[in-house]
């Protein structure tokens, strides 16, 4: 049974409520898609926990901002990237400051992981484009071509994050929710499965809860959980070179 997080994006309050709800479960191995920095106000600690706690992480887009330089960012996203990087910088922690800076220009583009009969790829954004391809639920629909391509690239299941919108996309092509699969997929040997898993930090499903996945038994759960939004939202106004939509788009999971 393990654990998988993404897009955490500098939340500590979502990321400590995921980490508690994964132990209160007796879940030991947690896996990370990226973004474990970008937008939020607590990079230090969100880095730190995650070196900590999971067992691994891929690497992110706003991860590769942050060590080395942002592309295709609007410009509210490239001044948190900069303002991050200052933070990480300017760290008066010794030891951890050098752990951070380690850890985000070490990690790789795509993990995988054989269990059971299942082959299990990670990756933050496409099997394609692993840092930063898009795939939204509305491709099945109006770009079915592009959702047929990536799954040639798959062998049986990938894990993603990116979008921050949870839910499983099949090969022929099709979306459904975490909802109309009544919160579980179960994943079957000759089936292909992009899996979302939605994301801690930054929801944008119309959602505001933290999202996670769990995989026990060949079966993938989707969890969601409250937070202390507020807490987060008033850390993220406080600081100047972070844009106030980062904190109020929290409240309505956009």
């Amino acid at each position: 049974m393990f654990a998988i997080l993404s897009d955490i994006h500098s939340n500590l309050e979502a990321l400590t409520t995921v980490l508690a709800d994964i132990e209160r479960r007796g879940i030991k191995t947690i896996y990370c898609l990226g973004d474990v920095v970008g937008y939020g106000a607590d990079p230090k600690k969100c880095l730190d926990l995650v070196i900590e706690k999971t067992k691994w992480c891929v690497l992110g887009n706003h991860d590769y901002a942050v060590f080395y330089e942002p592309t295709n960012f609007n410009y509210g996203a490239e001044q948190a990237s900069f303002w991050t990087r200052g933070v990480l910088e300017n760290g008066q922690d010794g030891g951890r400051s050098e752990d951070r800076w380690r850890f985000l220009g070490e990690l790789p583009m795509r993990q995988t992981l054989k269990a059971n009969t299942a082959i299990m790829d990670f990756v933050h954004g496409s099997p394609r484009r692993p840092i930063n391809e898009y795939i939204f639920p509305d491709d099945v629909y109006t770009n079915p071509a592009k959702v047929r391509l990536t799954f040639e690239r798959v062998k049986h299941i990938c894990f993603v994050g990116h979008t921050h919108m949870p839910g499983v996309f099949l090969d022929e092509p099709d979306f459904y929710l975490p909802a109309e699969l009544g919160g579980v997929y179960p994943i079957i040997e000759k089936e292909k499965a992009i899996i979302n898993i939605g994301s801690v930090g930054q929801p944008r499903d119309k959602d505001n809860r933290a999202s996670y996945v769990y995989v026990n038994k060949d079966k993938v759960h989707f969890v969601r959980l409250e937070y202390d939004l507020e807490t987060t939202m008033k850390k993220i106004m406080a600081v100047d070179e972070l844009d106030n939509f980062h904190a109020e788009r929290l409240q309505d999971g956009r």
